[in-house]
Parts: structure tokens; sequence; C-alpha cells
């Protein structure tokens, strides 16, 4: 790291007076790891780094190799938008390295990094924009609703409304640029669209976004829920990745002689994309609960296939807009804000590479809603359908090669064991409806 930027950054937190700083990092499920340190010790930890237990963290080391040690990414730096006892405090995303440097496996930022090296060797430049969902409620012990709004309603001035401007406000103060704000079509139910950017970048984003979501909540004194499917009978929260490769400062999936605008490059990765969903699936829809989301109705994307503008395809190709030439991009419906992204992105990149290295072929889209369709209308089109749970999903997974290569080792076999744990748990339980339904009858 070079010695100037480590000056830098210390410089510019002395001059905003902040005292300490939290390191980030994430384990294989996704969840964010902190440790707080005194702004002292920051240069210190940027040369030697910070060593911890690796053994305690999900996924990581085990214990007779537990050593880690995680690097602060000065290019990572953020203030926090809110102030702890008073105090203002800033934020860095980690690297997590071997006690001999070497980058180490289980670390979801390598992981999307191995992938997006793979991509710089083709020539490409890897960009995502998430369109995250969320749920508000009074607490996290239910699911009372804030609001009874749907799709952009103009809600009338309840705290709702101001929770979401306030967490615009703040991603804005934390640099993260948010194209726009909107109530989504279950009651509470909201998103906040961030622009593209690269793709590391915007994994980091996305775990802060999580966090800034549901700190200004908890200062509101309500609760914000990134559960794929919190409520039967309404819309279950998705997150929608739009996708796109630059090559040479250009945008490669445009071709400007194509009818719709789509290079052979773009077809070939939709085509990837889509010979390798089933297999990915598992980590882009992780939890029991994402499979109570991916069923027919509500929008959910469940039919493997390809479409313009159609929303009931799994992938969906915007419209071009003259001019906007850098904005041709495809969009994965599939994915939920519960799934780890730098995991996510990498599998979703893994198999968009694998369309333009072997050149599959991209089948016709689909202009008929799919859901419409009879299954047997929809095998002669030749469309396939995710996993119907997660037990499917798991045994997807567990025979793919590209999903192996793609993770690694490591990661690929922690999480069969911990996604085959997690079935087998809730497939024994005895569930409330199975009460309701049958305890009087049987």
């Amino acid at each position: 790291m070079p010695q100037e930027l480590r000056h830098d950054v210390i410089q510019k937190i002395k001059d905003q007076k902040i005292e300490f700083i939290h390191l980030w990092f994430t384990d294989v499920l996704g969840f964010l790891k902190s440790f707080t340190m005194d702004v002292e010790e920051l240069e210190n930890a940027m040369i030697e780094g910070m060593g911890f237990d690796g053994s305690s963290i999900q996924g990581f080391a085990r214990i007779e190799e537990s050593d880690m040690i995680a690097y602060p990414d000065p290019t990572t730096l953020k203030i926090l938008p809110w102030r702890t006892g008073g105090q203002l405090m800033a934020t860095m995303f980690c690297d997590i390295v071997r006690p001999d440097g070497t980058p180490y496996e289980a670390d979801p930022r390598y992981v999307l990094k191995r992938q997006l090296e793979r991509a710089a060797k083709l020539g490409f430049t890897f960009y995502v924009g998430p369109e995250l969902e969320y749920y508000y409620f009074k607490d996290d012990k239910g699911t009372e609703v804030l609001d009874q709004g749907t799709y952009f309603d103009q809600t009338t001035r309840d705290l709702a409304v101001d929770l979401r401007k306030d967490t615009v406000r703040a991603l804005k103060r934390f640099g993260i640029h948010v194209e726009y704000s909107h109530h989504e079509v279950g009651p509470s139910q909201h998103e906040i669209d961030l622009r593209y950017a690269e793709a590391l970048q915007m994994a980091d984003n996305v775990m802060t976004y999580r966090v800034v979501v549901k700190e200004v909540a908890q200062q509101n004194g309500v609760y914000a829920s990134f559960m794929p499917k919190p409520m039967f009978g309404e819309a279950g929260s998705g997150m929608h990745v739009h996708q796109s490769l630059f090559k040479d400062g250009r945008n490669a999936f445009y071709d400007a002689s194509d009818p719709f605008h789509l290079s052979a490059t773009a077809k070939s990765y939709i085509a990837g994309i889509l010979a390798h969903a089933r297999e990915t699936c598992l980590v882009t829809n992780q939890w029991v609960n994402s499979y109570k989301r991916l069923v027919s109705g509500y929008e959910a994307p469940v039919y493997i296939c390809w479409a313009h503008r159609n929303r009931s395809a799994l992938v969906r190709v915007p419209m071009y807009k003259p001019g906007k030439e850098n904005a041709t991009r495809v969009e994965l419906r599939s994915p939920d804000p519960a799934c780890n992204p730098y995991l996510a992105f990498a599998v979703m990149l893994a198999a968009g590479l694998d369309g333009i290295e072997k050149g599959l072929t991209l089948p016709a889209d689909v202009t008929d809603d799919v859901y419409e369709m009879s299954q047997a209308e929809r095998d002669a089109c030749g469309i396939g359908v995710l996993p119907g749970d997660l037990d499917e999903a798991i045994v997807e997974m567990e025979k793919s090669e590209l999903v192996r290569e793609a993770l690694g080792d490591q990661v690929f076999e922690y999480i069969l064991r911990n996604k085959k744990a997690e079935w087998i748990n809730y497939h024994t339980r005895v569930t409330p409806y199975e009460l309701e339904a049958y305890l009087p009858l049987l």
C-alpha cells in the first residue's frame, strides 16, 4: 500500500476529528463483521494488518489454522452519517489474508476479486446496479406494517416516507449515489436504487446500504427487514441486478447494428446466465425463506428465459434509449436482498463469462406472459424453472463445476454443509400452518 495513500487517509480522519474507525468484512453467509480501533492505531493496522480468530467466523478457518489478518482497504474509507456518543466515526472494508500475506480463499471479497481478474484478462470491467427491496415493520417481533401503499404510491407524509428520505440522505453522505427511491408493491415495502458501479465497489455499497437502512429505521423506533418473503399473500423482496461489461471504455453489450442493440457478447453472456441459472440459485437465493418468494405470481421470476421489457422473464433487457449506449445492460431478476453480494456477483459474472468463452447461443426471447403459458407451451419453448426449494437448489449446486470454481473449494463446501443443515432444521419443524390446518381434523 503506498505510503502517501495511508497518510492521506489518516489525515482526512484527523481533520474530521474522528477518534474511532470501524473495520468491516463479511463472513461467507454475508453477515457484516466489525471491530473498532483508535485512530492512533490505524496506520500500523494498514501496514501490518489486524490479527483475529478466523475459526470464530462463519465459513472461515478451522481451529487448527485460525490465525487471520484483516487489512483495511483505504480506498473504501467512509465517514458515518450519524454520530455515536456525540462523535463522528469512520468505516473501512478489509481484505482478509493469511499470516504469510497470501489472500484468504474464503474471504468473500477475494472470491469476487478472482472473478473480476478473470474478466479483466478478457479485457472486461464488470458493472452492476442492484435494486434492493425491503419492508418496514413496527418491530422485529412481527409484521405490523407502517403504511398500506402499493407500487409507486404517493402516500401521505407518514413515517415510512420520511424514513426512506432520511435513508437516501444518509447514503449520499456515505458517498453512495442513489438514482431514485419509491414505494414498492407490498404494504410498507420500499426500494432504493443505487447507481451502477464497478462490482467490488457495489458489493461494498450493498453491505453499507443494508446497514444504513436498518440503522435509520432503528433510530426512528421501527424495524427494516430484507427477508425475502416476510408476509404470506404479499410481494416478496427481490434484488434485481442490472449488469454490463465494458471494454476499452465502451459498453461491450451495445451493438448499433443489432435490431435490439445487443452485441454478440451480450447475447452469449445472457445465454451463460440462463444455462447456469439453476446451479447458481443457492448463492443468489440462499435461505429457506428465499423460495417462498420464488413462486409463480407476485412478479417473482421462476421461469428460465429472457425477454425485452417482459418482467415475467428471469432475465430482462431494458429498452434502449437513443444516445444512452453505455446504459445497455441485462437485468437478472431472481436474486434477493438477503444474499451475500460478493458471492452473488461472482457467480453471475462466472456464468456470463462462461457463455462468452463458449460462444453459447441465446435462445429466442419470450414475448408472452410466461405465467399464463401452459406447461406444454413452456416445454415447447425450452423454458426451464428455478429450484422450487432450498433442498433442490442444494442438489443443483452440488454438481456444479462452474460454481465450485467461482467460489473456490472451501466456500463451496461450507455453503453446502451450512445449507444442508438449514434444510434439515426447517424440514423437520412442525409449522403453525400444520397445527392450524391438521390438528383439529386429525
